[in-house]
């Protein structure tokens, strides 16, 4: 019998970047992930819990993590190796549309007669085109695939036909296209297990902890990740976890929450296995008032770091509740643009007094940090606009210059994502897209340049501008925060030298495109590939800079890393 009833495994953005030499940029700077997005979702764990409550075998393989942290690792051996009924591969976020597919072809390759499952966002959207390729056996659709998997999997393992698994897409015995109905769509998140001991467990089971890591270097930065609600109160242009996304992704009315109480434990059993950062997802104020005023009682007393999220101004009595609750908090607050109109555009209309109220109240009631985030690649914001954030940055640094507000700005890329309103909608918007196809963004991604692979432009913006005003919005930004002794020297020199860099690889790789196809393009590119390596991380700004200070790492984790990075087992 197979070792394991379900293999979930989690692919690089581009399959064989270890063979590739891609100017990725900026991408991934303000991201945990490297690059090739080698985080797995949140799903992954929630999924394995559910599964392993219910009598199944199952594990993760992060194929992603383990090539990024050993260029000796060899995925395909591994995926040849495994011994499995079923695998499940994610298909969360569009920039995976490479390597997804590709690992789902060596499963194919080596396990020609086991079926595959892919799920995720943009598997949902792109199910159809999915299912009809030789790659992709099913797809689950929606946001709460737990349930669904458990009967098809259920289904699968007995020989049963699988035409009443909800959320399911497939090609029946004749080459049909069946589409079962979107009804499993939970009121709330209450049924799901979200302390991560289920894989704990597995790690301990399979004495191997490098597979089961979240990404590549978790082990060194041991954030976690609390999932607060599914779905979304808001409209933001360009989210595909949109309240209109969700609607037409997920058959989301209304967002489905955990339970403050729930969350309150959650929290405190994360605490336990981590000194890292916990990360709750999602607004709290969503819910209402209420329920956040629950979750501070429930939750009082932890003392750990603890990083929140704001999608809309706050007002100075709930921060200080929420600092009474949470004594060790760090905000993260997204306004996109420091100009009202583009944000207006972009579906937050607040006010820059709104931005300033909410950093002067969480400074006030004692944030270790304030995190503002910036993006370039808006409807309606041209380059004049995006390039003057910076110097609304500027005179939020001068009015609040202890050092706790740390500003960040990153070009929406690569891809716009599927679902949104700038997709669905993207003439309205200004966007022009390059992309409809999963195909389509696929083949971007083995584009040489972020440039290239960019799936949009705006009527603002085309591809050239908003290469060039991310360029220049870094390097100032850089500028800035060394003169305001948010970052040392060192650091911003590093930081210059590397966009100075990129500037350089992104105009001679436009030379070699004008003069070089096929073979020897990726010849000269090769020849190129440690300068281009070497400008893909922290482009615009030190990934550490993201990064909060953690603690010792307690005992249960450090064991857990003598289990399993002696092997690193398949």
């Amino acid at each position: 019998m197979p070792k394991y009833d379900l293999v979930f495994l989690h692919a690089p953005s581009v399959y064989d970047f270890r063979q590739r030499a891609t100017l990725w940029g900026p991408i991934s700077d303000l991201v945990p992930s490297t690059p090739v997005f080698d985080m797995y979702p949140i799903g992954f764990a929630t999924l394995l819990s559910h599964l392993q409550r219910r009598g199944f075998s199952v594990r993760i393989n992060n194929l992603a993590a383990r090539m990024v942290r050993s260029p000796r690792f060899d995925p395909e051996r591994a995926i040849a190796n495994l011994d499995a009924r079923v695998f499940a591969i994610d298909l969360h976020w569009l920039p995976h549309a490479h390597g997804a597919l590709e690992v789902a072809r060596l499963v194919k390759k080596h396990h020609p007669d086991t079926p595959v499952i892919v799920g995720g966002y943009s598997a949902s959207y792109f199910h159809q085109e999915l299912v009809r390729s030789s790659l992709v056996d099913y797809v689950l659709r929606g946001d709460s695939a737990e349930v669904p998997l458990e009967r098809l999997l259920t289904c699968l393992l007995a020989g049963d036909d699988t035409k009443s698994v909800p959320n399911l897409t497939y090609l029946d015995a004749q080459g049909g296209l069946r589409i079962n109905p979107l009804t499993e769509v939970p009121a709330d998140l209450d049924h799901l297990t979200l302390d991560y001991y289920p894989l704990v467990r597995s790690v301990v089971r399979d004495r191997d902890l490098l597979n089961y890591a979240p990404f590549s270097h978790w082990l060194e930065y041991p954030i976690m990740a609390l999932l607060t609600v599914k779905g979304c109160t808001r409209n933001c242009t360009i989210c595909g976890g949109s309240s209109f996304a969700a609607r037409s992704l997920s058959a989301r009315t209304e967002p489905a929450y955990r339970s403050p109480e729930r969350l309150a434990e959650d929290v405190r059993r994360v605490g336990a296995l981590s000194r890292g950062p916990i990360f709750l997802l999602g607004d709290l104020r969503q819910a209402g008032l209420d329920y956040a005023r629950r979750f501070f009682r429930a939750v009082q007393g932890y003392q750990g770091a603890v990083i929140v999220e704001f999608f809309w101004p706050v007002e100075r009595a709930y921060m200080e509740e929420l600092a009474a609750a949470l004594p060790d908090f760090i905000v993260e607050f997204s306004p996109e643009s420091h100009d009202p109109a583009v944000r207006r555009a972009s579906g937050k209309p607040y006010t820059n007094a709104g931005i300033e109220q909410t950093i002067a109240a969480a400074l006030d009631a004692g944030a270790r940090r304030f995190d503002l985030f910036f993006m370039i690649g808006l409807s309606q914001q041209t380059a004049e606009s995006a390039l003057a954030t910076v110097d609304y940055c500027r005179e939020l640094l001068t009015r609040f210059d202890d050092g706790r507000l740390i500003p960040f700005i990153s070009p929406l890329a690569p891809f716009l994502d599927p679902g949104s309103l700038a997709y669905e909608r993207a003439a309205h918007y200004g966007y022009l897209r390059h992309a409809a196809t999963l195909e389509d963004h696929r083949q971007l991604l083995l584009q040489p340049t972020w440039k290239q692979i960019l799936s949009y432009e705006t009527r603002w913006l085309d591809r050239d501008a908003l290469v060039a005003v991310t360029y220049e919005a870094g390097w100032r930004l850089n500028r800035l925060k060394r003169e305001v002794g948010l970052i040392s020297a060192e650091k911003a020199a590093e930081t210059e030298a590397r966009i100075g860099q990129a500037r350089t690889l992104m105009a001679e790789i436009e030379g070699l495109l004008a003069r070089y196809a096929g073979a020897d393009l990726q010849r000269e590119l090769l020849a190129r590939k440690a300068r281009i390596d070497a400008a893909n991380t922290s482009t615009v700004c030190d990934k550490s800079e993201l990064d909060v200070p953690v603690g010792r790492i307690p005992f249960k984790v450090l064991n857990l890393a003598k289990i399993g990075l002696g092997g690193g087992k398949v």
